[in-house]
């Protein structure tokens, strides 16, 4: 008699051709950030298609669908929008027109991260075909904007929909390890302010970009001091962007800004990460404002939601249920041990448990080298596994939290 695993393997393997071909379809739709429409009407169409029910966007313009009715919500979450091309001559194809071969389907978001919504979407699918059900509900989430502010959709879902699942998995590429938490992130701008004049005349003003070149030093320093929590490791900041204004080139600027990516260990918090920079002595000596960044940003929908541009730190337990659960569902169907640790990146995880502490654990296919790099792509056998392992999850986690294991 075949085990659940096999019988989910091999109907993950009828279903293979269609899945290649969502996914390569949601590829080759455009989906930057307030781009996102014509994907969603697309995934809203498979899920329909797949048997999901209460198919709907909710005001922000996230995409979401149900499958059963049980007690226990469990969410499976996946951004569909993607970053830009960046420059088109580093890609040795279109990224939308993507590929396709034995091993790999290519594309911009095939890694980042429409293969993991479109496994998540089709696992929903296994369900109800080998009738994996129990008292759930799955909630698969086609969520918006994540590159641009990541968690503002899971905080528009919990704050304005009132949806609080259970617990969430978030299906971001993981190189085919269990992620259990990730460094926070902020967004902080310096400010230097000077005087401008003409620049035959330099003397008579003070130029702001001056001012800042003593803190891009302090900044540099300030990183190789970052200390190791011993969890999530050092925190660290780099400058991304340097800004200078001046009535024209041929003045003196008047003002210069330096945005910052500051990510923070376990132990750091955003208060403590914005009086580090203000007691520079450099910033001190400079007078110089140190803020932390909003989104004002407007969605697809023409909605705007404001948020501070700070995403908590979290760290999900290894004997946690929701760790456990997919866990032993990695061993049930790839039969071995699975790697644990958390992610180099940031994900929608910032909200869902760093700021309402609904516990979430990621695993998703693709390879975090592929995220946001030319010539993206993502491997088929990875797809089908991870869509192997949604699919028993949830009755995983139930036999856990009931007493199973």
């Amino acid at each position: 008699m075949n085990t659940r695993a096999e019988l989910v393997r091999q109907k993950v393997n009828e279903y293979a051709p269609e899945l290649y071909k969502f996914l390569r379809d949601i590829i080759a739709i455009r989906s930057f950030d307030r781009e996102e429409d014509k994907v969603i009407e697309r995934i809203a169409e498979e899920m329909k298609k797949l048997g999901y029910e209460d198919v709907h966007t909710d005001p922000l313009g996230n995409l979401m669908g149900k499958i059963g009715h049980g007690s226990h919500l469990i969410a499976m979450d996946g951004h569909c929008d993607t970053v830009t091309f960046g420059d088109l001559s580093s890609w040795t194809f279109d990224p939308l027109e993507g590929y396709e071969d034995e091993e790999c389907i290519g594309g911009r978001g095939s890694t980042d991260q429409k293969g993991g919504l479109a496994c998540a979407i089709y696992a929903g699918k296994i369900i109800q075909d080998l009738d994996l059900n129990g008292d759930f509900t799955l909630l698969v989430t086609a969520s918006i904007q994540e590159e641009d502010c990541d968690g503002v959709n899971w905080q528009y879902i919990v704050e304005k929909d009132g949806i609080r699942p259970e617990f969430a998995v978030l299906t971001e590429p993981s190189d085919m390890r269990i992620s259990n938490g990730q460094r926070g992130r902020m967004e902080i701008g310096i400010t230097t302010r000077g005087k401008s004049c003409h620049g035959s005349i330099p003397d008579s003003g003070i130029n702001a970009v001056y001012k800042m070149a003593p803190i891009i030093e302090a900044v540099k320093r300030l990183h190789s001091n970052m200390t190791d929590d011993g969890v999530l490791g050092k925190g660290s900041v780099t400058i991304s962007e340097i800004n200078s204004q001046s009535p024209s080139r041929c003045a003196v600027a008047d003002q210069c800004t330096i945005s910052l990516d500051r990510r923070l260990n376990s132990v750091e918090t955003p208060e403590f990460a914005l009086q580090q920079l203000r007691d520079l002595p450099e910033v001190k000596e400079a007078d110089a404002e140190v803020f932390m960044y909003r989104f004002e940003g407007e969605f697809y929908t023409g909605k705007t939601y404001p948020v501070d541009l700070f995403f908590p730190t979290w760290v999900i337990e290894k004997d946690s249920a929701p760790c456990k659960a997919m866990a032993d569902s990695f061993r049930e169907i790839l039969d071995r041990e699975p790697g644990i640790s958390p992610w180099t990146f940031s994900t929608n995880g910032v909200s869902i448990m760093g700021m309402y502490g609904i516990p979430c654990v990621g695993f998703g296919p693709g390879h975090q080298d592929q995220a946001h790099a030319p010539n993206e792509k993502t491997w088929k056998k990875e797809l089908l596994d991870c869509c192997a392992v949604y699919a028993i999850l949830p009755l995983n986690y139930l036999s856990i939290i009931n007493g199973g294991h």
